[in-house]
C-alpha cells in the first residue's frame, strides 16, 4: 500500500524538508450595529446618559470656579480696574485736593481692594468734615460724599476768631466773626471743655426773640454765665440748669425798661 499524501506538509522542490502550508493570519473586524442585540445597545445608551449626568454638576462647578477665579484676578490682582479718579461731593470748607490726600488712595489700585470705611475714617479725620462716606462708582472711580460741620458760635482768640459747631470741636479760624453766628466768649474752646458745653447748652434753649437780640455769650465760670443783648442789655442766666424756664421768662421781660435782668433764680427774677 502507498502511503497517503501529508497533512500540512509539502516536499520541497530540491528534495528538502518539508515545507508549511500558507500561515492563516487573523483580522479584527468591526461588527456591524445590526449585531449587538437591541437590548445592550439600550443599556449602553443610559450608562453613558447616567455618566453624563454624574459629571455634569461637576463640570458646572469647575466651570464657574474657573470663572469666579479669572473674575477674582482680574478685579484684585490687576490695575483694569483700578482707581482712575477720587470724585468728591459736599466739599466747600475742605478742597478736593485735601479730601484726596486724606484719603491716600494712590491711583491704580484695584477698586475692589480700597478699605472704604479706613478711606471714610482717614477723610472724617479733616476737622471742618462732620462725616464722610466712601462709595465705588466702577470701573475706576472712587465717590466721597463730605457732610461739613455746621458753626453754631464764633469764639474770640487773640486777634483771631475759632468757629466750633454744636459739639464743640473747633474747625475754623478766621478773621473776624463770620457774619449770623453769635459770639462766645471763653477760655478755651473744645468738645471736652466744660465751659463750652455750658454755653452751648445755653444757646440752644434760647428763643427766637432772644437769639435775634443776642450779640455776646460770655462764660466767666459754670455759674457765671451770661448774655449781652442789643442795646448793651445783659441777661444774668447764672448756670446752665434749667435753661428752658429762663429762657421763657428773659423772653418775658424783653419789653421791660431794663439794663439788666437776672434770670439766675427764675422763679424769682430781678431786674434794674
Amino acid at each position: 500500500m502507498s502511503p497517503g499524501p501529508a497533512r500540512g506538509r509539502t516536499a520541497g522542490a530540491d528534495g528538502g524538508g518539508p515545507r508549511r502550508g500558507p500561515v492563516r493570519r487573523w483580522q479584527l473586524v468591526r461588527a456591524g450595529s445590526d449585531a449587538v442585540p437591541p437590548s445592550t445597545r439600550r443599556f449602553m445608551a443610559r450608562a453613558r446618559q447616567r455618566r453624563m449626568r454624574a459629571a455634569l454638576p461637576w463640570a458646572v462647578a469647575g466651570g464657574l470656579a474657573a470663572l469666579v477665579g479669572l473674575v477674582a484676578w482680574t478685579l484684585l490682582g490687576t490695575g483694569l480696574f483700578g482707581v482712575r479718579e477720587v470724585r468728591v461731593v459736599g466739599a466747600d470748607l475742605v478742597t478736593p485736593v485735601q479730601v484726596r490726600d486724606a484719603a491716600a488712595v494712590p491711583d491704580g489700585v484695584p477698586l475692589a481692594r480700597v478699605d472704604l470705611a479706613a478711606t471714610a475714617r482717614r477723610i472724617g479725620a479733616l476737622a471742618p468734615v462732620e462725616r464722610a462716606t466712601v462709595t465705588r462708582d466702577w470701573p475706576g472711580t472712587l465717590v466721597v460724599t463730605v457732610v461739613e460741620r455746621t458753626g453754631v458760635a464764633a469764639v474770640p482768640q487773640g486777634d483771631r476768631f475759632v468757629v466750633v459747631d454744636a459739639s464743640g470741636v473747633v474747625f475754623r479760624t478766621e478773621p473776624r466773626a463770620p457774619a449770623g453766628l453769635p459770639v462766645v466768649r471763653l477760655a478755651t474752646p473744645g468738645p471736652d471743655d466744660p465751659g463750652t458745653r455750658a454755653a452751648l447748652d445755653v444757646l440752644d434753649v434760647l428763643t427766637p426773640q432772644l437769639r435775634a437780640q443776642l450779640t455776646e455769650l460770655t462764660v466767666e465760670g459754670l455759674a457765671r454765665i451770661s448774655l449781652t443783648l442789643r442795646g448793651d442789655r445783659t441777661v444774668v442766666w447764672g448756670d446752665a440748669t434749667r435753661g428752658v424756664d429762663k429762657a421763657r421768662v428773659a423772653t418775658a421781660l424783653l419789653g421791660r425798661k431794663a439794663d439788666t435782668i437776672d434770670v439766675s433764680a427764675p422763679d424769682v427774677v430781678t431786674f434794674k
